[in-house]
């Protein structure tokens, strides 16, 4: 099982073992967030997988339950992962070239959590940082976000 980072930092399971995770049995996702105000908000998807390499790593993703984040996930089912090098998507455009992050990208863009993080200070970069359109919209990039799986209870 290929990793990168560390567990108590950032850190990166990687498509492939997320892949075989989530075929193993039925995971549920939940996405927690935080502002630079310190406001916390959670997404939790019940119904949650990837399919193999040869598919694009394309997401699944249902049961949206709200945690005051809003749904910006659900748009993106069955979407496959976009990269820098790996774009599989009608549109014309990179989208994660274009928006400086890797991700299930649908019409480009709503979240970005592999995006630049960037300070308060920093100004709204829009659309380049980690983002969750429905609770902060494109402009601002959070302090804070990870995606956790597990067995669906």
């Amino acid at each position: 099982m290929e990793v990168d980072g560390r567990a108590s930092g950032e850190f990166w399971l990687g498509l492939e073992s997320l892949f075989h995770l989530t075929q193993s049995k039925k995971q549920e996702l939940l996405v927690d967030m935080e502002d630079f105000e310190g406001n916390k908000a959670f997404a939790r998807y019940s119904s949650f997988s990837i399919s193999p390499e040869s598919d694009g790593y394309r997401l699944s993703v249902s049961g949206y339950i709200d945690g005051g984040a809003g749904d910006t996930l659900s748009r993106h089912d069955g979407q496959g992962f976009a990269t820098f090098d790996r774009y599989k998507h009608t549109s014309t455009e990179n989208c994660a070239k274009s928006f400086l992050g890797a991700f299930w990208y649908w019409r480009c863009y709503y979240p970005n959590p592999n995006g630049v993080y960037l300070w308060p200070t920093e100004g709204a970069q829009q659309d380049f940082g980690v983002t969750w359109f429905n609770w902060k919209n494109s402009n601002y990039s959070l302090k804070a976000i990870s995606m956790k799986i597990r067995p669906a209870q």
